[in-house]
């Protein structure tokens, strides 16, 4: 029988109301949820360990990568075949994401949470954490990243978004849908994810924002950001990644300064691509040197520009990362 380790990180998953304020709140210690898991000892055995009682939106890059190198000890012991992470759901697809970029390895990884409390009807902890030990264990689950387990679907850390405020579903891949589903304890895959490459960064120690583009927009953010001494500034533009013209200036001045800047689509689906000529059109801003991100939306652009900046900050390699698929 394979040997699961279990990484209780806070979230929903954790939480029950507390009747004197009336909202939810962590509570639960990893031994009480796995308490609920009825029957998992007939799938694997589990050991489990307490890395934080966070709220997801407490997370930050820095506490990403120290859980990344927890996961990698774990991951790299010969007893341990996978990993189960849970967390908060409002950060999970940016932690999932971070993780998939600084560990190397065929063992499975599988993230999971809660949608709601164990105070709420229909609390869906337990059963999806049984879903992604069951995942953990599968033969068909090695190789594949990090995987991310709720409500009996499987999709990839790399496509993955939370799409839902409230659904059980909430995470899903856009364009593509899930790479698999957990049916009656049993993994099926559809399909392969996109691969990404492996950043082996040790710290984290840079500073990248994120502005959102809307109709109208000048280079305030911008020149805030090249003041406050960012490293990067991903931004989340319109359409195939363009912004309004009144934009470009404090672009040109960022790029001046040495700041990378990576365009994302504000849009769900889609990539962006430099197909408009016109002033803050993409091909304007990829003459001048900006990065173009693909189809990454702009919290995973950010979490990638902020591990190759901490990594390699020749902006070469840099773009190379973000854009090696363009034009082969």
């Amino acid at each position: 029988m394979k040997k699961i380790a279990i990484i209780f990180n806070g979230g929903t998953i954790s939480m029950k109301v507390d009747e004197r304020i009336k909202a939810a709140v962590p509570s639960l210690t990893g031994e009480e949820i796995m308490a609920m898991v009825t029957g998992i000892e007939n799938y694997a055995k589990v050991e489990s360990h307490n890395f934080s009682s966070l709220p997801s939106p407490h997370m930050t890059p820095k506490i990403m990568l120290n859980l990344s190198k927890f996961i990698n000890a774990l991951i790299d012991r010969d007893d341990i075949d996978g990993v189960v992470v849970t967390h908060g759901t409002d950060t999970l697809e940016e932690t999932a994401y971070l993780v998939s970029l600084t560990i190397n390895t065929q063992k499975s990884i599988v993230f999971t949470g809660a949608m709601r409390s164990s105070s709420e009807l229909g609390y869906d902890g337990p059963s999806n954490l049984a879903a992604s030990i069951c995942t953990a264990t599968a033969e068909e689950s090695k190789g594949r990243g990090v995987l991310i387990c709720f409500n009996g679907e499987l999709n990839s850390a790399t496509e993955v978004t939370k799409a839902n405020s409230m659904a059980l579903n909430a995470f899903k891949t856009p364009s593509f849908g899930p790479i698999g589903i957990v049916d009656n304890n049993k993994v099926i895959f559809y399909r392969n994810a996109m691969k990404e490459d492996y950043i082996p960064v040790e710290k984290i120690d840079k500073k990248v924002a994120i502005i959102k583009c809307a109709a109208g927009m000048d280079s305030d953010f911008l020149n805030y950001c090249i003041e406050s001494g960012y490293d990067g500034i991903v931004i989340e533009a319109l359409g195939r990644g363009n912004i309004p013209p009144k934009m470009v200036n404090g672009v040109q001045s960022a790029i001046k300064k040495g700041i990378i800047i990576v365009i994302t689509s504000r849009c769900f689906e889609g990539r962006v691509f430099d197909s408009y000529g016109y002033e803050g059109g993409g091909k304007q801003l990829r003459d001048l040197g900006v990065i173009l991100g693909e189809n990454l939306p702009s919290q995973k652009a950010r979490i990638k520009l902020l591990t190759l900046l901490c990594f390699n900050k020749d902006i070469r390699y840099i773009k190379h990362s973000f854009e090696k698929d363009r034009y082969k």
